[in-house]
């Protein structure tokens, strides 16, 4: 034991000075700093580089390059960090989400605007706007306002600084518009708007910052949303390929009996533009589709492979996504269009009709799908749209 422990010190010494002589190098040229997964769990390269997040297989932090080649040199096994986003809506600004910003500041206090609709044609689409107690549904997006006077936000957490801190301050709006969809409840004086689900136990974990969503942050959240007691994790983020830590964390979380939801991406209509992890056979991927039941051309697709089992890469529903009227971080409404969108009315409702299990729910919800688009299951909306009985 005194061997390894001098053995650790040693190497952690050695790397540190390496460290510090590429650092003022001149092969160090670049400041520009990327996100990796250290795969070691050795004590002082914590304490050294800083820990995001700590794994199974070891932790992630933020390298440059030549601390990047220091660790190579060594031996020390290392693998970037992927970065997903929240799925930029049809015709969004550029560059998105940083063009996303406004002025305008919430007033919690009292209402000074109102939707125009408390009944969103989602929420009537999918028979919602009511149930769900008992049922917490982690919402893991850009955070949500927690002020606002229609949503009532039980946990609210930031997996975006260094470990697991208190707080999940929304300057997008994304997170807030899908918290929305998934249990506003009107507000106090049953004036404001309603989501799928609005007596569910809405949790809001910030996976996602102005660059995007780190998937070290995002698995972070997954895991932990699934140690609190999660029964649905609700996504609208994601990416072209898959993140091993996403992957694992999805396992950890179904194991654990939590279902996953997430969007199919926007990125249609070609088949087999679905996006991560949505296309991971464990997730519910949704699609997307307007009032009349078309699905919109920028819906990803999945593929079929001509049965209803879903697999790897497949769309397992449709929902409602384009023109959502929900809450958003101003303290007020805005509509918005994406499989971002479609994704919390799928998470609502099963809230709302919540079988005791993740496995038995995800099934009730094959039940009562409706075939919208094209007979049996298709690449766009899958199994087709749920409906609440």
């Amino acid at each position: 034991m005194k061997k390894i422990l001098v053995f650790s010190t040693i190497l952690a010494t050695i790397i540190a000075i390496a460290g510090i002589i590429v650092a003022t190098g001149a092969e160090n040229t670049s400041s520009e700093n990327s996100r990796y997964l250290i795969k070691s769990n050795n004590g002082f390269l914590k304490m050294m580089y800083g820990v995001n997040h700590d794994f199974d297989n070891g932790f992630t932090t933020n390298l440059t390059q030549g601390q990047l080649k220091v660790l190579k040199k060594f031996g020390i096994e290392t693998e970037e960090v992927d970065l997903y986003h929240i799925l930029a809506p049809p015709g969004a600004c550029s560059p998105w989400p940083e063009c996303n910003k406004d002025d305008q500041e919430p007033d919690p206090e009292e209402r000074t605007c109102a939707p125009s609709a408390q009944m969103p044609w989602g929420i009537t689409k999918v028979n919602g706007g009511s149930g769900g107690a008992g049922v917490n549904v982690a919402i893991l997006d850009t955070g949500a306002l927690t002020d606002h006077l229609d949503l009532d936000v039980k946990m609210c957490k930031d997996a975006t600084r260094r470990k697991i801190k208190d707080g999940c301050f929304d300057a997008d709006g994304h997170g807030t518009h899908v918290a929305g969809t998934v249990a506003a409840n009107g507000g106090d004086d049953e004036l404001g708007i309603f989501g799928v689900a609005p007596e569910a136990n809405l949790w809001a974990i910030k996976v996602c910052g102005p660059t995007g969503c780190w998937t070290d942050d995002v698995a972070a959240g997954i895991r932990y949303a699934a140690d609190q007691g999660a029964n649905i994790i609700s996504m609208s983020l994601g990416g072209d390929t898959e993140s091993s830590l996403i992957k694992d964390a999805v396992d950890y979380a179904t194991n654990k009996g939590v279902l996953i939801i997430a969007a199919a991406g926007n990125d249609g209509p070609e088949d087999g533009s679905i996006d991560y992890p949505a296309a991971n056979a464990k997730v519910v991927a949704v699609g997307a589709i307007n009032s009349i039941e078309d699905v919109p051309e920028w819906s990803s697709r999945g593929i079929n492979d001509g049965d209803y089992i879903i697999k790897e890469k497949e769309v397992e529903f449709g929902a409602p996504g384009v023109n959502i009227e929900s809450t958003f971080k101003n303290g007020c409404y805005a509509f918005g269009s994406g499989t971002s969108m479609a994704t919390p009315h799928v998470a609502g409702l099963a809230a709302k009709l919540w079988q005791n299990s993740a496995e038995a729910t995800r099934d009730y919800l094959k039940s009562v799908a409706n075939d919208i688009w094209e007979i049996g299951d298709d690449t766009a909306t899958g199994l087709g749209l749920p409906i609440a009985p």
